[in-house]
């Protein structure tokens, strides 16, 4: 069996928005035995093992496992943790900034949501892998437009907006990642 396609979320704290990002991810795409892909997250300032914030647990999709929000526990994004995955989506400019000032290289593989969300509109026909070399290679350029508003302590409408925001993007990210197996 082929490696899984290893995409990881990041923000800041790894307590709002990635978060959402991961088990969102992870409820459109299914088992990753059968979708062939892993979904992880981390935040660029984040602590070890914090719970999801108390507004955006109520904000997650229904279908979710019962346990998903509950079992969830921050990381902080490391060298290691950015060196394992295929394809790095963050949840502002800021991230995607913050990532590749120290490392430059991993240029190819790191987007806003936003950003991948509009390059792969411009890719056809492609899921993947194959689908993540060419965004690599053909990106959309960067707008605040394509960043998910900050949560934190802005209340629950905000919640539901980043959550939203978050979910329309990967309704189209998911499927073309997955791709036809």
């Amino acid at each position: 069996m082929a490696e899984p396609l290893r995409v990881l979320f990041v923000c800041t704290a790894n307590i709002c928005r990635s978060p959402v990002m991961e088990l969102v991810a992870r409820d459109l795409a299914g088992d990753p035995e059968e979708s062939g892909v892993v979904f992880s997250s981390a935040g660029t300032h984040g602590q070890e093992g914090h719970v999801i914030n108390a507004d955006m647990a109520p904000t997650l999709p229904t279908t979710l496992a019962p346990d998903a929000a509950d079992a969830f526990r921050s990381r902080h994004l490391s060298a290691a943790i950015l060196q394992e995955a295929d394809l790095v989506l963050t949840a502002e400019a800021v991230h995607r900034q913050h990532i590749l000032d120290d490392r430059p290289q991993l240029h190819r593989k790191v987007f806003t949501l936003g950003q991948f969300e509009a390059t792969i509109a411009d890719l056809p026909g492609l899921s993947g892998r194959e689908l993540v070399e060419a965004a690599g290679r053909r990106r959309t350029a960067s707008s605040p437009a394509h960043d998910v508003a900050d949560p934190y302590r802005r209340g629950t409408a905000a919640a539901e907006n980043a959550t939203g925001t978050i979910t329309a993007m990967l309704s189209v990210v998911v499927p073309r990642l997955v791709g036809d197996r």
